[in-house]
């Protein structure tokens, strides 16, 4: 029997919580739990070339490996997730991560690092990223969307902020195989509550999403199936807005996972900076990365997307190219802006970015966004590659830093060139984009 309350359900200890809350509550610890290998590679990345030999370009390497699957497998997932339910696909995910990991303490090859590093984590990490944000603010809010798209974000600086000081101390004091048994357990104590918490649909506890009036309908995702993914992209490709973004995207992984999360501990080491020391930069980008996605998902509920994306871009790269004469041995005052501007910044793309595909593809979002969200992960695997690679060529990381401010200018011109999409003036079809295929499979699944 449904609650009375549309938008709130009774726990067993009798208090009254919103459902919405408590599974976005859920998820948010869920991707903190999942983006704790995010903090490995760049502490890493050192001591494995120490131990092995290994070059900058080969852990790069496994990066690019784990940052593309990673990408494309978020759409796939949104499917999964509507077919099978959100908890069996988190969980799977959760295991991966925790198999790639916990294994990778005996490996002793490089390949092992590609299967372990590269195609477990990134299947693992893959299913729980963007595309998963955008299904569980899509499905559970209506009120607050943007908000909640922003904090579910920046969950995963949250868990580069909790977990990259203590993976550096441990790597530095204990060695990293030990430090990798830390991210294995950490992503199976997040299991138990996944199970818990995670529902897939509001009307499986009797509610509605957060903020629906009596007139508004659940969205019916069209994810239910790996051809829902694959016409998904076909669809977004036949839409401008899509490339556009999906172009902006890639850059925005160019110059935040692949360049500055992967190498900057590597590139402060050049300059002589302790691990431990650029490690806790990189977690301080972590705490104004919550701030910063937050405040942006506060603002895209008020501000055109097209105009917060292109200031976005433009600071990114402004910053970048100051970058390679902030880094010393010390952290100066120079150094703590640059970080302190660039937390604010890292992450604060995704929920306008979000909120621009909400505007062309309605319900479509999460698997859309899925595909936008690869375009993203395949920039930064490129940049984790290339980055390492110019490392062993040139001997510093000066040139990478300065071709990544070079493209967010780009970035900040395709953003721009994004079109306000009007309204459709049927208020009886959900506006979806101007494909005349999506337009009706939107009108079946609102019948």
């Amino acid at each position: 029997m449904p609650d009375a309350c549309p938008m709130t359900t009774r726990l067993e200890s009798g208090s009254r919580v919103p459902w919405a809350w408590l599974v976005a509550g859920a998820s948010f610890i869920a991707i903190i739990g999942a983006a704790g290998f995010r903090a490995v590679p760049s502490v890493m990345m050192d001591p494995l070339h120490m131990e092995f030999g290994w070059s900058h370009a080969t852990v790069g390497a496994a990066m690019s490996i784990n940052m593309v699957l990673f990408g494309v497998t978020a759409p796939f997932a949104a499917a999964l997730m509507d077919r099978f339910g959100i908890r069996p696909v988190l969980t799977g995910a959760l295991l991966l991560i925790a198999a790639g990991t916990g294994l990778g303490v005996f490996m002793s090859a490089s390949w092992q690092l590609l299967v372990l590093w590269g195609v477990l984590v990134g299947l693992g990490t893959g299913s729980i990223s963007m595309g998963f944000v955008a299904t569980v603010s899509t499905r559970w809010f209506v009120a607050r969307r943007g908000l909640v798209t922003g904090v579910l974000t920046a969950a995963s600086a949250t868990g580069q902020l909790i977990f990259l000081p203590v993976i550096a101390q441990v790597t530095d004091s204990h060695g990293w195989r030990w430090a990798s048994v830390l991210v294995t357990l950490a992503a199976l104590a997040v299991i138990p509550l996944v199970l818990l918490l995670i529902r897939d649909h509001p009307r499986d506890v009797g509610t509605t999403a957060y903020g629906a009036g009596p007139d508004d309908t659940e969205d019916h995702l069209p994810n239910g199936s790996f051809g829902a993914a694959a016409r998904g992209l076909v669809s977004g490709a036949r839409v401008p807005a899509f490339w556009l973004l999906a172009g902006s995207f890639a850059i925005c992984g160019m110059t935040t996972n692949g360049l500055i999360g992967t190498h900057f501990i590597p590139a402060a080491h050049d300059h002589g900076m302790p691990t431990t020391v650029a490690a806790s930069l990189l977690a301080t980008i972590g705490i104004f990365d919550v701030a910063g996605t937050i405040f942006s998902g506060w603002l895209t509920d008020r501000v055109d997307a097209r105009v917060l994306l292109v200031i976005y871009y433009l600071g990114r790269g402004a910053s970048l190219v100051l970058l390679p004469m902030l880094l010393s041995p010390h952290a100066e005052p120079s150094t703590w802006v640059f970080i302190i501007f660039y937390g604010l910044d890292w992450v604060a793309t995704v929920p306008p970015t979000i909120a621009i595909c909400r505007e062309y593809f309605g319900a479509a979002t999460p698997v859309v966004f899925g595909w936008v969200f690869a375009s993203h992960q395949i920039g930064a695997a490129v940049a984790a590659f290339g980055a390492g690679y110019i490392r062993d060529a040139q001997g510093s990381y000066d040139n990478a830093f300065h071709v990544a401010a070079a493209l967010c200018v780009v970035a900040a011109i395709l953003c721009g060139a994004i079109r306000r999409r009007l309204p459709d003036p049927r208020p009886d079809l959900e506006p979806v984009h101007d494909d005349p295929e999506i337009r009706t499979a939107s009108s079946e699944h609102s019948a």
